[in-house]
């Protein structure tokens, strides 16, 4: 998927960049596929801010994604790349031989088409989901579920895979995209490849503008407001931090402080992701 930049025939078209949608080959949505989405602009249901910096953005439909791939033993044929909004992958229209239609993430490499099927008969081919003990080791594989018949959880951005790297007892080693290697149950299932959409990373926004149309607003550095409103704030001119590493708004270490509270599942990780 190449990337079309523009002329620099204003400040904010130059550098500017998109990609070229040449993969897609349909514009609407299923219908009976796709439901409206309530923005709540970072807001919980006490209409507390629990993520700044969020709100506004253009309309959007949200598509309802297979990430379980149930369908065991059921072929299906891909019958249109679309895209879709909420996520930074393309999504692959599937029909059933049943007669049913569901969306799926679009490995790199899959065009309309192709024949798709998920369970333990599966061949080892982009877009097939299997157990990952089925899967031999060095495969690349994306949506991998942390717990059986959850559906996928990780590995599903744009352009990632993780790779199996052993089979050890009950587990099967991945090493994820952020160089985490980690131990998940054999009997979770993963699909086949690549995520694509492998040049996303490569988009330039431009302008400030294209960032309010995906719903992100305005962030103002610390140290441009006052001392009660921020650790960064106050002083004369250009102040700097003032205090040993910086602060969030909250008084909270920021910048490399480890967050993860989540014990129960440390003895998964068998090394920390790569800086």
């Amino acid at each position: 998927m190449p990337i079309r930049v523009y002329k620099p025939t204003s400040p904010g078209r130059r550098g500017m960049s998109v990609a070229s949608f040449e993969e897609i080959t349909k514009k609407r949505p299923e219908r009976r596929l796709a439901v409206s989405l309530v923005k709540h602009a970072g807001r919980n249901a006490r209409g507390t801010v629990t993520v700044r910096h969020r709100g506004g953005g253009h309309k959007r439909l949200l598509r309802i994604i297979d990430s379980k791939r149930d369908k065991v033993g059921v072929p299906g044929r891909i019958a249109a790349i679309e895209y879709d909004p909420n996520r930074s992958a393309r999504i692959a229209l599937v029909h059933y031989l049943d007669g049913e239609k569901r969306y799926m993430l679009a490995p790199n490499g899959l065009a309309v088409g192709a024949m798709v099927t998920a369970g333990p008969e599966a061949e080892i081919r982009p877009g097939n989901a299997l157990p990952l003990r089925l899967i031999p080791t060095g495969t690349l594989v994306h949506n991998v579920e942390l717990k059986p018949g959850r559906g996928g959880q990780m590995v599903r951005g744009a352009g990632v895979a993780a790779q199996v790297m052993a089979k050890e007892g009950a587990n099967a080693l991945l090493r994820l995209p952020s160089g985490e290697m980690r131990l998940v149950d054999s009997s979770c299932q993963a699909t086949i490849g690549q995520v694509g959409n492998p040049d996303h990373a490569n988009i330039k926004l431009g302008k400030a503008g294209r960032t309010r149309h995906l719903g992100w607003r305005p962030t103002v550095r610390g140290s441009a407001m006052t001392p009660r409103d921020h650790p960064h704030g106050g002083g004369e001119g250009k102040a700097p931090v003032g205090m040993p590493g910086p602060k969030t708004p909250w008084g909270k270490p920021a910048l490399g402080y480890k967050t993860r509270r989540n014990k129960a599942t440390d003895r998964f990780i068998v090394k920390r992701r790569e800086k």
